[in-house]
C-alpha cells in the first residue's frame, strides 16, 4: 500500500492545524498560523502545549461531528479551542485534569459554534467571532475556585515611564496580547504573520493596538497595563475585522474606538474582558448597519402599479 495517501493526510490536518492558529486574527494562511506558532514558543512556551492540545480537541471534534469538511480546512473549528487552551495553561497548574478541561472546553466550542455558523449563513446572524471561547473562558474561570485548581502565580513587573522605544513595544505587545503574550519579539512575530497573510489587516491592527495605547496615556490609565500592551488587543482585532469587510475607513476607525470605550466596563463588572469587547463592537456596528440599510429600504418608493384595476377604469 502506497504511504502517499497517509502523507497527503498529514499535510492536510497540519494545514488545517496552521489555519486555526491564523484564524485567531481572522486570517485562512499557514504562513501566519506558523508564526503564532513561532510567538507562543517565544513569549510563552509553556502555553504550547495547552494551545496544542486545544486545537486537535476542537478540531477532532468538528471532524467526528461531521461538520463541512472545507470549514474545517479554514481552521475554522480551530482557533477557540486554542484560545482556551492558552486561557487555561495561563491560570492553571499543569496537571491531568487540565488537559482534560482544555480538550473538553476545545469540544465544547465547536459544539457551540457549528450551530451558529449554520445560522449565520442561512438566517443571516451576526458572526459568532470569538464567542465561544469568551463564554466558556467565563465559565471556567468561575470555576476554578469551587474546583480547588491550583492557580499559577503571576508575575508583576514594575513599568517605567513610557518613551518612544517603549512605546513602540507596547503598541506591538498589543497584538500579542490576543493570544495572552507580553513579550515585544512575540508581537513582532505575529505583525509579521498578518503582513503575510494580509498587509491591509497588518496596518489595520497597528493602528487599532497604538490608539489603545494613545487612550491610555490620554486617560491617565496605569503605566504598567498600557506598556504591556492590554488596551490595545481588542482594538487591534475589531478594526481586522471591520477592515476586512467595509472599505470604508471610518468604520474600522469606529470600531477601534467602541473597543477601546467598552473594555474599561468589564472591570467594573467584575469580569476578565476577554476578546468581548471586541465582539460588542463589532456586533454594534454591524447591526446598526443592517438596520439603517433597512430603514432606507422601507423608505424608498414602490414604482407605481395599477394592480387590480380593468384598462377601462384607468384615467387616460
Amino acid at each position: 500500500m502506497s504511504p502517499r495517501p497517509f502523507y497527503q493526510a498529514a499535510l492536510r490536518g497540519l494545514h488545517s492545524l496552521l489555519n486555526g492558529f491564523s484564524q485567531i486574527f481572522l486570517q485562512t494562511h499557514a504562513g501566519c498560523g506558523l508564526l503564532v506558532l513561532l510567538a507562543i514558543a517565544i513569549g510563552a512556551p509553556h502555553l504550547l502545549a495547552g494551545a496544542l492540545l486545544g486545537a486537535l480537541g476542537s478540531t477532532l471534534t468538528a471532524r467526528w461531528r461531521g461538520y463541512p469538511g472545507a470549514d474545517i480546512a479554514m481552521g475554522l473549528y480551530g482557533y477557540n479551542g486554542i484560545l482556551l487552551g492558552l486561557l487555561l495553561s495561563l491560570t492553571i497548574d499543569w496537571s491531568a485534569l487540565l488537559a482534560l478541561l482544555i480538550i473538553t472546553s476545545a469540544a465544547l466550542s465547536s459544539l457551540l459554534l457549528a450551530p451558529w455558523m449554520r445560522r449565520m449563513r442561512e438566517h443571516r446572524w451576526l458572526p459568532a467571532f470569538t464567542f465561544p471561547f469568551v463564554a466558556l473562558g467565563w465559565l471556567l474561570l468561575w470555576l476554578t475556585a469551587p474546583l480547588h485548581l491550583p492557580a499559577q502565580s503571576e508575575a508583576v513587573n514594575a513599568q517605567a515611564s513610557l518613551s518612544w522605544l517603549t512605546s513602540l513595544e507596547a503598541t506591538v505587545r498589543g497584538l500579542g496580547q490576543v493570544i495572552f503574550l507580553d513579550h515585544p519579539l512575540a508581537g513582532l512575530c505575529l505583525f509579521i504573520g498578518l503582513w503575510l497573510a494580509d498587509r491591509h489587516a497588518a496596518c489595520w491592527a497597528l493602528l487599532g493596538s497604538a490608539g489603545g495605547l494613545a487612550l491610555a496615556l490620554y486617560q491617565s490609565w496605569p503605566t504598567q497595563g498600557a506598556s504591556a500592551g492590554l488596551y490595545g488587543y481588542n482594538a487591534a482585532l475589531a478594526a481586522i475585522a471591520l477592515g476586512q469587510v467595509h472599505r470604508r475607513p471610518w468604520l474600522p476607525l469606529l470600531g477601534i474606538v467602541l473597543a477601546l470605550l467598552l473594555q474599561p466596563g468589564f472591570s467594573a463588572l467584575g469580569l476578565p474582558a476577554l476578546t468581548m469587547p471586541f465582539i460588542l463592537s463589532c456586533w454594534l456596528i454591524s447591526a446598526s448597519r443592517r438596520l439603517l440599510q433597512q430603514a432606507a429600504d422601507d423608505c424608498t418608493p414602490l414604482p407605481r402599479r395599477d394592480k387590480g384595476l380593468h384598462p377601462q377604469d384607468k384615467t387616460p
